[in-house]
């Protein structure tokens, strides 16, 4: 690590209360979606789209993260996020039904931001970040399963209604950021000048390494987006109680932060990530093939793999990420591209699976569907995981402890 271990143990401390903010603000929206068109006479499409929003603005505004953090300072721009988040939480408090969407889109825009900058900021850090990672990593389902299981209970708990439950998670936005300033500061003293990528951040897809990068956190995206949609209404349909459905993709994102935790920490010790690859893909292939053939029986133990296989896949994809760039800045690059792909290939996911369904008239097809695309994500994971990185950018010299981004 590049500071003292208490310093350090802060900062990880910061980096894991900023990561538990990227997911409520989105998840909170399902459980109070019942009271929120009953209340604004919302369609289904128009109340659905509050969640779609948020996942086409991660795609959209992840590569404005790299130019941000250039801009302004790594450090700044993390918490600019954090700020945009909380005006996000804001506007839904307030009446017009058109500000829903608004601070959805804010609130969307802002975790694409903070989705980009924060492995960037782990890789300048710390010298060995796998273990940090899977901090990290864990922190973003801990922080959807709260947002999904608390947010409706403590609404009732506090007898408030839809807004002012969603509006909550205001406070654990505003308390991250009181924690990441004092402790990762602003950044500005270490701001130096460099050479910009030649081409910029889209150049890197000329390179097969970073494509494969990008489509391993794709498919990974397609997976977890398209069975978080269906699963309670596929399991519905096979006879499982329909409010066992929430409960068990629930338990899926607390299996999957103990995947999203392990998983970094040993790919920082390895040379090559292969056979972590191979693990994730193994599980996905498990869970849905029991999702496929008994759907109704060992349901615990279908939903318990793919939570494992969807945590350490995101958590792993992250972590090459890091692990295949150079600088921090390639690899705040690379990350805004990965994402930028990744999610708005995911969006597409519920909507494809959802009208096979409807094609089929039943869950087989679009399960092949899923279990045919871990072809492709096997393969991109394959290269991805090999012991090379990426080309670094000819850029000004920086300091042996840290490789700040800087001012364009």
């Amino acid at each position: 690590m590049t500071r003292a271990r208490l310093s350090a143990w802060l900062l990880v401390a910061a980096i894991v209360a900023v990561a538990l903010n990227q997911r409520p603000a989105i998840v909170a929206v399902a459980p109070l979606l019942e009271d929120l068109r009953a209340d604004t006479g919302l369609s289904s499409a128009m109340g659905g789209l509050l969640t779609t929003v948020p996942v086409l603005c991660f795609g959209a505004f992840a590569p404005v993260a790299p130019r941000l953090a250039q801009r302004i300072g790594l450090e700044t721009a993390v918490a600019a996020s954090l700020l945009l988040l909380a005006g996000g939480i804001a506007l839904r408090l307030l009446s017009p039904v058109a500000l829903l969407y608004a601070g959805s889109l804010l609130a969307g825009a802002a975790i694409a931001l903070a989705n980009v900058l924060l492995p960037a900021y782990v890789k300048r850090e710390f010298a060995r970040p796998g273990a940090v990672m899977g901090a990290y990593s864990a922190a973003l389902n801990i922080g959807a399963a709260t947002g999904a299981a608390l947010t409706l209970p403590l609404a009732d708990a506090l007898d408030v209604g839809w807004r002012t439950g969603l509006g909550l998670w205001l406070f654990v936005a505003l308390g991250a950021l009181v924690l990441w300033l004092p402790v990762a500061g602003t950044g500005r003293a270490e701001r130096r000048a460099a050479n910009p990528v030649p081409g910029g951040s889209w150049s890197l897809l000329r390179l097969p390494l970073a494509r494969r990068v990008c489509l391993f956190l794709s498919m990974n995206s397609v997976q977890f987006y398209s069975v978080s949609a269906w699963l309670p209404t596929l399991l519905a349909d096979a006879g499982v109680p329909r409010g066992d459905g929430g409960l068990l993709l629930g338990l899926s994102n607390v299996v999957g932060a103990a995947g999203a935790l392990l998983a970094p920490a040993q790919a920082g010790r390895m040379r090559g990530q292969r056979p972590l690859v191979a693990a994730v893909v193994a599980a996905y292939a498990v869970g849905l093939a029991g999702l496929l053939l008994s759907p109704d029986a060992g349901t615990v133990v279908w939903v318990c793999a793919w939570g494992v296989a969807q945590g350490a896949g995101f958590a792993v994809a992250l972590t090459l990420i890091v692990l295949r760039s150079p600088t921090p800045l390639v690899a705040a690059r690379l990350g805004g591209v990965a994402q930028c792909v990744g999610y708005l290939v995911a969006a597409s996911g519920p909507l494809l699976l959802g009208a096979v369904h409807d094609l089929t008239s039943g869950w087989t097809w679009p399960l092949l569907l899923l279990i045919a695309a871990l072809v492709p994500m096997a393969w991109a994971g394959w290269g991805a995981a090999r012991d090379v990185v990426l080309p670094a950018p000819e850029q000004a010299p920086e300091p042996a402890s840290a490789a700040p981004l800087s001012r364009g």
